[in-house]
C-alpha cells in the first residue's frame, strides 16, 4: 500500500475544515484534506456569518468573494416566535445583523447560505495549493510518537492508501466518527429533537404581511418547526420536529403529510403550494461540548467539537473561528518556531467559549420550544458581546492574571488586556483611514502608543527566535494617526505604551507604559512564554 507524507491532515470538508485549509495556506502550510461526500453541500443549512468571522476571511483575502455570494435574504432582519405565521408573533428576538458595528469592526454581518459558502472556500482552497480529497473516507487511524498514520479510501475506484501526516484535524461533523474513534466524549444536553426538512413552493405574501423573516419559529399543536426563505419569493424550506419516543419517525413524513404540514405551520388551511423535495436524511438538533479539543497529534474543530441549537447564528462562525486559532499554531510548531505544548492552548481557549456559546444558543432554544423570553432575558448575551467580547480564561498570552475576568466583555469598552480580540481602532496613514485589524493578517505585531524607537528592538528580538514581528505606532510621532484619539483608551495602555497582537488577532502581551528594561529580553521572554519554547 502507497504511503504518503503531509504535514496535517483535516478530515471533514465543511465550512470548519475548508476554512482550515484556507488558514493553514495563508501561514505557509499545505494541508490534505479529505471528505466523503462527492461535493460540497446541497442544502443552505447555517445561514449567517457573523463579523467576527468576516474580520477572518478578511485577513486571508475574501471578504469580498463572501459578500459576493450572499444569499437572496440578506436584507432580512426578522427573526420571530409564532403559533403560525399567519397568527400573531409571540416574541420577536432581537437580532444582531441589522446592528451597526462600524463603531466596533470594519465588517459587518453576511448572510450566506452553507451551499454558496462552501463552494467559495473549496474554490480558494485549490487556489492556495490544498490537496483536496473528496469522496474519501477515514478508515483507521494509528498514533505514535512522530506523526499520524491514517488509512484511507477513495470511494470512486475502492482503492486504498496510507497517509502518514504530523498532526490531524477532526472536523467531519456533529457526529464526528473521528472523535469517537479516538474515544473522546462530549458533554451537554444531547439530542434536543429530531426534525426533518423539506423544501416547498408557495405564496406566502399575506401570511408574511410585509414582515422580511430570517426564520420563523413554530409552535402549535399540529406542528413544530421552522420556517426559512430560500428567495425571498416562492422558494421555502421548513424543518419539522418528530418525535421517536411517541412512536414517530421520518418515514411518517410522505408528501401529502408534508402538505399538511405547511399549511399547519403558516395558518391557511387552503394554502395552495407544492411540494418540491422530501429527500434531505432526518438530522437532530443537539447542545454538547467535546471534553477536550486537543489530545496528542490530533486536534478537533468545528460540530466535531461543539454543537448546538440553530439559535443565534452561533455554530458556523464559531467552528470557523476555532480554525483560524489553531491554524497559526500549527504552522509555528510545524516550523519548529513553538512549542508542542503550544497546541494544549487551543484547547484551553476554544472550549470555554464553545461551552458558554452553547449555552446561550440553549437559552434562545427554550423560547423557541415555548418558554417565555422574560425568563431568559437575565441570563442572555447578546450577539454583538458573543462575536466580539469573549475572553479567553488562559492560554497562549502572558502578563496579566486572566482568572480575575469573566468569559465576555462589552466590545464598545473593550479592556485590551491580554487573552481578547485586539480592538478596532480607525487610523490614517498616506492612503487613508482603516482599522487596526487589518494589521494582524501574518506574524505578531507590536502596536506602540506613539513613536516606535524605544520598541524597535523587539523586531531583532523576534528575529532571533525565527518569528516575523512588525512594530508599528499609533498616535504623534507614530506610523499612523488616531483618527479618534482611541487607541490608548481602547488597548489599556498609557503614552509610550504598546500591546503585543498575535497573528490570530488576539492581544497576547501589553505594557501600559513606556519599556522599563531591555526590550530585547522582555520581548524574548513574552515570545518564549507564550509560544512554550522551554
Amino acid at each position: 500500500m502507497s504511503q504518503e507524507k503531509v504535514p496535517v491532515l483535516i478530515v471533514g470538508g465543511g465550512l470548519a475544515g475548508l476554512s482550515a485549509a484556507v488558514f493553514l495556506a495563508h501561514h505557509g502550510v499545505k494541508a490534505t484534506l479529505i471528505e466523503r461526500h462527492p461535493g460540497t453541500s446541497v442544502h443552505p443549512k447555517a445561514r449567517a456569518i457573523n463579523p467576527r468571522t468576516m474580520e477572518l476571511y478578511r485577513a486571508v483575502g475574501m471578504e469580498e468573494r463572501v459578500r459576493a455570494g450572499r444569499s437572496p435574504i440578506s436584507g432580512n432582519t426578522d427573526l420571530v416566535h409564532v403559533e403560525t405565521l399567519a397568527g400573531e408573533e409571540r416574541v420577536r428576538m432581537p437580532n444582531a445583523s441589522i446592528e451597526d458595528i462600524s463603531r466596533i469592526s470594519p465588517t459587518q454581518w453576511t448572510l450566506i447560505d452553507q451551499n454558496q459558502l462552501e463552494p467559495i472556500l473549496r474554490k480558494r482552497a485549490e487556489e492556495v495549493g490544498v490537496d483536496l480529497r473528496f469522496h474519501t473516507r477515514l478508515e483507521a487511524v494509528v498514533e505514535d510518537t512522530d506523526a499520524v498514520t491514517a488509512t484511507l479510501t477513495d470511494l470512486g475506484t475502492g482503492e486504498s492508501s496510507e497517509l502518514r501526516a504530523s498532526y490531524l484535524v477532526a472536523a467531519d461533523g456533529s457526529r464526528s466518527p473521528l472523535r469517537r474513534l479516538l474515544g473522546i466524549d462530549a458533554h451537554g444536553r444531547g439530542t434536543l429533537t429530531n426534525l426533518v426538512s423539506f423544501f416547498f413552493d408557495a405564496d406566502l405574501t399575506d401570511a408574511l404581511r410585509g414582515r422580511k423573516i430570517i426564520a420563523a419559529y413554530v409552535n402549535n399543536p399540529q406542528v413544530r418547526g421552522t420556517i426559512i426563505p430560500i428567495d425571498n419569493d416562492r422558494k421555502w424550506v421548513i424543518n419539522v420536529s418528530f418525535f421517536p419516543d411517541k412512536g414517530q419517525s421520518a418515514d411518517d413524513f410522505t408528501p401529502e403529510r408534508c402538505v399538511e404540514l405547511v399549511r399547519a405551520a403558516v395558518g391557511v388551511p387552503d394554502l395552495p403550494l407544492t411540494i418540491e423535495s422530501v429527500d434531505m436524511p432526518a438530522w437532530d438538533i443537539s447542545a454538547r461540548v467535546a471534553d477536550t479539543f486537543a489530545r496528542g497529534r490530533f486536534l478537533i474543530a468545528g460540530d466535531a467539537a461543539h454543537v448546538m441549537p440553530p439559535t443565534g447564528a452561533f455554530g458556523a462562525s464559531t467552528g470557523i473561528q476555532d480554525a483560524y486559532n489553531l491554524a497559526w499554531k500549527l504552522a509555528l510548531v510545524l516550523d519548529g518556531k513553538a512549542g508542542e505544548q503550544l497546541l494544549a492552548s487551543y484547547d484551553s481557549e476554544r472550549r470555554p467559549v464553545a461551552q458558554e456559546t452553547v449555552r446561550q444558543a440553549m437559552l434562545r432554544f427554550a423560547v423557541r420550544e415555548g418558554k417565555a423570553f422574560d425568563d431568559v432575558a437575565k441570563d442572555l448575551v447578546d450577539e454583538t458581546t458573543m462575536t466580539f467580547g469573549y475572553a479567553y480564561p488562559e492560554g497562549a498570552f502572558a502578563g496579566e492574571d486572566p482568572q480575575a475576568w469573566t468569559i465576555t466583555e462589552n466590545p464598545d469598552k473593550p479592556s485590551g488586556r491580554p487573552g481578547t480580540r485586539a480592538p478596532h481602532v480607525i487610523v490614517e496613514g498616506e492612503h487613508g483611514p482603516f482599522s487596526t485589524t487589518d494589521l494582524f493578517p501574518v506574524g505578531f505585531t507590536l502596536l506602540t502608543a506613539g513613536p516606535v524607537g524605544p520598541w524597535d528592538a523587539a523586531t531583532q528580538a523576534a528575529r532571533d527566535l525565527g518569528l516575523v514581528l512588525t512594530v508599528r505606532g499609533i498616535g504623534e510621532g507614530g506610523h499612523y494617526a488616531d483618527v479618534e484619539n482611541t487607541f490608548t483608551e481602547r488597548y489599556g495602555i498609557g503614552e509610550g505604551g504598546a500591546a503585543l497582537v498575535r497573528p490570530d488577532g488576539f492581544v497576547a502581551w501589553r505594557s501600559a507604559a513606556g519599556p522599563a528594561e531591555d526590550v530585547t529580553r522582555t520581548v524574548t521572554e513574552v515570545l518564549r512564554g507564550i509560544l512554550c519554547l522551554h
